[in-house]
């Protein structure tokens, strides 16, 4: 009995630590993502439409207290829909796509006499639009390295945040510092500054706009934080350990990805070449 009741603690220990997932998870997905954005197409429209898919899933399950049903498998094939006419057809067409799914699964929602159909359509449209983005920005000539310095600020915002706190806004999200989002940018600004000198490009615009984007990007872990509260959830799913689901690791990206397009457009080119 002495020597059972001993393993206990032994084999508690013996288990990795939630930081320990996180690593091993980023280990495994990061190269999966840089390889994907490395190759192009048609790797980068599959990651692309699989994230989409998988994202959708997670949110109708999120709105269905862990269930699916007809909405959200409407949901996953809107989903994938615009991410595959973005691939295909282009920019404007899978707006269209994006727009329509929205409208047909909130008329589903209803239908099936769904909480708060809107929930199912905002989704739709947080998920879809970024992913119609992302693949709008790789078309461009240097659309390759813009996304991965995207990676680079987004995953230097994580660590930065992680490391120096946790609590922005306790009532949103109680595990966020305002001393995170500062390490956050910090951390972002360098990976601007490192981005810079490999491209031989201008440091300021570089730095500054990284800097910039971590703010945007953790307020967009802030709006999934408050989806999550809203229907009493901790993690979307637990597809990733350490990380929970896609949604979890990926809400901040998905703020940065309409960011990085308004800036295009507003400057007429690729942010990399900002003076």
């Amino acid at each position: 009995m002495a020597a059972s009741a001993a393993t206990v603690p032994l084999l508690a220990q013996a288990e990795p630590s939630p930081l320990t997932l996180r690593i091993l998870s980023a280990l495994v997905l990061a190269p999966v993502a840089v390889a994907a954005v490395w190759f192009g197409s048609p790797w980068l429209p599959i990651l692309t439409a699989v994230a989409a898919a998988g994202m959708a899933w997670e949110w109708a399950r999120l709105c269905r207290s862990g269930r699916l049903g007809m909405t959200g498998i409407m949901l996953i094939l809107a989903a994938v829909a615009a991410a595959a006419a973005a691939a295909v057809a282009g920019f404007g067409p899978a707006i269209a796509v994006s727009a329509a799914g929205a409208a047909i699964v909130f008329a589903v929602a209803r239908r099936e006499r769904e909480d708060e159909p809107q929930w199912f359509a905002l989704g739709l449209l947080w998920i879809a639009i970024p992913c119609v983005l992302l693949l709008w920005l790789a078309r461009a000539e240097d659309g390759g390295r813009l996304i991965l310095w995207m990676f680079a600020v987004v995953w230097a915002t994580d660590i930065g945040a992680y490391i120096v706190g946790r609590r922005l806004a306790p009532t949103w999200s109680p595990r966020k510092t305002w001393a995170g989002m500062i390490g956050g940018a910090g951390c972002a600004a360098l990976a601007g500054w490192a981005t810079a000198r490999l491209l031989g490009a201008s440091a300021l615009p570089l730095v500054l706009i990284s800097a910039g984007l971590a703010i945007v990007e953790q307020f967009g872990d802030l709006a999934e934080s408050v989806a999550k509260r809203r229907f009493g959830v901790k993690d979307t799913s637990g597809l990733i350990p350490g990380h929970g689901g896609l949604l979890d690791r990926l809400d901040g990206f998905l703020a940065v990805v309409p960011a990085v397009a308004l800036l295009t457009l507003i400057g007429g080119g690729s942010v990399l070449t900002w003076r």
